[in-house]
């Protein structure tokens, strides 16, 4: 955290603003400290921190095994590595309305900017799988009111998440969208809408802002930001892009040193040392030791 320059408030505040401006807001999941600094220095928006990813890079499928203290603490990591506001997924909010204050509250204190609650049940499951089963909405009411109510920072952005387009239906998850504003929302995550049209009503039927969920593979069309920002949306998240690129490489790195018994082969896809080091700002630690950086790549 040597060299960003602002603070988890003034992170708050910028996120804020940049709602106001009318754009399209692209945060890219990050399921490392380096790689939100990757996501600052490419000139996006913001980080976001997929509750998925943190399960599957504990080697768990995203059921909601994880802990406040497991995503708190890798939501801090990332999120203090950058200048970006970093919004983190919170799954059900780790338990019952007084876990779910905790939660916000715990978030506001290891600096993120905002996070995201779910009307799933536990065990919980991905937005984009079948049968998901969802809670009554008073329940998640309760939630929510309890998350307005313990934010230190009102600065601190509370997103409802509802799944409950593929088992009640488009207007029914509306009816639950409204609900949650009135209850303290300020931003709706609709998840696993089919088509444009469905992007279209909600964005019709919901004044406060509103989130996409661009992730591979699932229910919804790829949309682009052009497409996207035609439909009146606020941000849009691309949560497991980063680390399915990841895996993917990965798997073909350790299958090239199996087969040929060297990573020669895969030399050309990596990262460079002098990549590596100009992202980490490996010289301006030498302000600190001059004995640091006294090499040549």
């Amino acid at each position: 955290m040597l060299f960003t320059k602002r603070d988890a408030a003034q992170k708050r505040k910028d996120l804020r603003e940049k709602l106001k401006s009318g754009k399209l807001l692209q945060f890219p999941g990050a399921f490392s400290p380096l790689v939100s600094m990757m996501i600052e220095r490419e000139g996006f928006d913001g980080v976001y921190i997929s509750g998925a990813v943190l399960s599957n890079d504990l080697g768990y499928p995203d059921i909601g095994l994880t802990t406040l203290t497991e995503v708190s603490m890798r939501g801090r990591a990332i999120a203090r590595a950058t200048d970006l506001p970093a919004i983190i997924d919170i799954d059900t909010g780790f338990g019952e309305p007084m876990s779910v204050a905790r939660s916000i509250q715990e978030l506001t204190d290891l600096g993120l900017s905002g996070c995201h609650l779910e009307d799933q049940i536990n065990p919980k499951r991905c937005g984009h799988l079948d049968n998901k089963g969802i809670v009554e909405p008073a329940e998640m009411l309760k939630k929510i009111k309890a998350a307005a109510d313990s934010k230190k920072d009102p600065n601190f952005l509370l997103i409802a998440r509802t799944d409950s387009r593929a088992s009640e239906g488009l207007e029914a998850a509306i009816k639950r969208a409204k609900s949650y504003v009135d209850a303290g929302a300020e931003m709706i995550f609709p998840e696993a809408l089919q088509d444009e049209s469905e992007f279209e009503a909600f964005r019709k039927a919901i004044k406060v802002p509103l989130l996409s969920n661009m992730t591979e593979f699932g229910k919804s069309k790829l949309l682009s930001k052009k497409q996207l920002e035609d439909l009146g949306y606020n941000m849009v998240i691309y949560p497991v892009s980063s680390l399915r690129v990841a895996m993917k490489a990965t798997e073909n790195l350790l299958q090239d040193i199996k087969q040929t018994g060297s990573q020669e082969k895969s030399l050309e896809n990596m990262q460079t040392r002098k990549e590596l080091y100009e992202l980490l700002n490996y010289e301006g630690y030498n302000h600190f030791d001059q004995s640091l950086y006294n090499f040549k790549l």
